[in-house]
């Protein structure tokens, strides 16, 4: 596949993201490599973050200081098509199954094990996915405005109007799209630090066709691997722990489903974070970090 690597030019002097970058690079699946950025801060119990659309680890910039204060190590990668990792040009490279393998490939490779996962939007559904395929890898889980639809349900219809969106619209602004979905506003250089990534069109192929792999049909080709992840899911017995906002039209109620089916989600301090849209973590960082923290102190 052709692939497109952002300049490092395009993130110098982002507003409050000083983390180095670290690189891995993993077989892409088609006879190539891609190179996955991550950041890697602090010591302790490690804590992934996962970013999902169309955002990157910037979206964690003001919880990564929060959680390595409290005694954490903190991991937030960069998915395939945003942030400093690889994107490939053609969106017919991407699906749901290549991310869900290029992330497993970013775990082996960075041998992180005992991890506690806070999984928000896309973040969610390939961050689930890997723990069913390597449950033991995990010690807790946090997920924050996310599911992980098998092509059963009704979607929202918010959901349906910004998937055609993100396939139809001539203008796609990653930085107003992160800024609509929050409640306290996004300040000019935020603004652009979201944009970062994205230096032109030809780069936007992922942050377009990411919306369009959520699985929204029974026979979707993904739809069977969605129900087995359920399978797993559904007999997790490990910390399992939601922090919803009270104001995303999108993920409203999921939170319901995963405290009603999870073993682990019984009996643990489940979070609603008011004041809050779908980027909680741009509203409230701190709600997000003590979410984590509660977490990892239910770990055996």
């Amino acid at each position: 596949m052709d692939v497109l690597r952002t300049p490092d030019s395009a993130f110098e002097d982002l507003e409050g993201y000083p983390f180095a970058p670290r690189y891995v690079e993993v077989d892409d699946g088609d006879g190539g490599r891609l190179r996955i950025h991550h950041v890697d801060e602090g010591s302790g119990p490690t804590v992934l973050l996962m970013h999902g659309e169309p955002s990157w680890s910037y979206l964690y910039r003001s919880v990564i200081p929060i959680l390595v204060d409290t005694g954490f190590r903190v991991l937030a990668p960069d998915l395939v098509g945003f942030g400093r990792s690889d994107k490939p040009l053609a969106q017919t490279d991407y699906t749901y199954a290549r991310h869900v393998g290029w992330m497993q490939r970013w775990l082996e490779a960075v041998d992180a094990d005992r991890l506690t996962l806070f999984a928000q939007d896309w973040g969610g559904l390939i961050g689930l996915r890997l723990i069913a395929a390597d449950p033991d890898r995990f010690a807790a889980v946090v997920v924050s405005n996310t599911g992980l639809p098998t092509g059963d349900q009704q979607m929202p219809d918010a959901f349906l109007r910004w998937r055609e969106f993100s396939r139809t619209s001539e203008a796609f602004d990653v930085g107003r799209i992160v800024d609509g979905g929050t409640v306290t506003g996004l300040g000019d250089r935020t603004l652009d630090a979201y944009r970062a990534p994205f230096p032109d069109a030809r780069f936007l192929a992922g942050a377009r066709i990411f919306p369009s792999l959520v699985p929204i049909t029974h026979d979707d080709p993904e739809a069977s691997a969605q129900r087995g992840a359920w399978e797993v899911l559904r007999t997790w017995s490990k910390p399992f722990l939601t922090a919803f906002s009270d104001s995303d039209p999108i993920t409203a109620g999921t939170d319901r489903v995963f405290q009603s089916v999870i073993p682990g989600a019984v009996g643990v301090p489940h979070r609603t974070i008011e004041g809050a849209g779908h980027f909680l973590q741009e509203d409230n960082p701190h709600a997000v970090a003590a979410a984590v923290s509660d977490a990892v102190a239910l770990i055996d």
